[in-house]
């Protein structure tokens, strides 16, 4: 004796569509993600560059932590992310810091929350730390200040 035949006819369409929205849901997020932490990537290095490209260019170096400070945040600002003074570490080559020919490390570290990752207790479980470091030379021709 045979079982009776089952009718699945319309059932195919309606599993592809299920699994074509759970995999489709996933690859979006799993875009915007990398997107975020990518833009958040070139940010610091953008931060970093024009902070250290301002830093070289101070004229003394009691005004040029203060303005390279200020340059990475404008850059980080215009990405849509905030900095911190602890995410920028200045660091010279030579003692005076802008003597000619020395060089100028600036590292800009950020940390890029993921999307949807709730807060827990104020803080962010899910996110990924970005860091950027430049290198930039003072002009070796330019005037000492003392």
């Amino acid at each position: 004796m045979r079982a009776p035949a089952r009718d699945d006819a319309g059932n195919a369409i309606l599993e592809f569509v299920f699994l074509a929205v759970l995999l489709m849901v996933s690859l979006v997020y799993v875009l915007i993600t990398v997107f975020l932490v990518q833009a958040g990537a070139y940010a610091a290095s953008s931060a970093a560059r024009e902070s250290g490209r301002v830093f070289a260019t101070a004229d003394s170096a009691d005004v040029a932590a203060e303005r390279a400070y200020a340059a990475a945040r404008i850059v980080m600002r215009d990405s849509g992310l905030t900095l911190d003074r602890d995410d920028v570490r200045i660091t010279c080559s030579s003692e005076p810091c802008l003597a000619p020919g020395s060089t100028v490390t600036v590292v800009i570290t950020q940390r890029i929350e993921l999307p949807l990752v709730p807060k827990v207790l104020g803080r962010a479980p899910g996110s990924v730390r970005v860091s950027s470091e430049h290198v930039e030379v003072v002009d070796r021709y330019r005037a000492v200040r003392r």
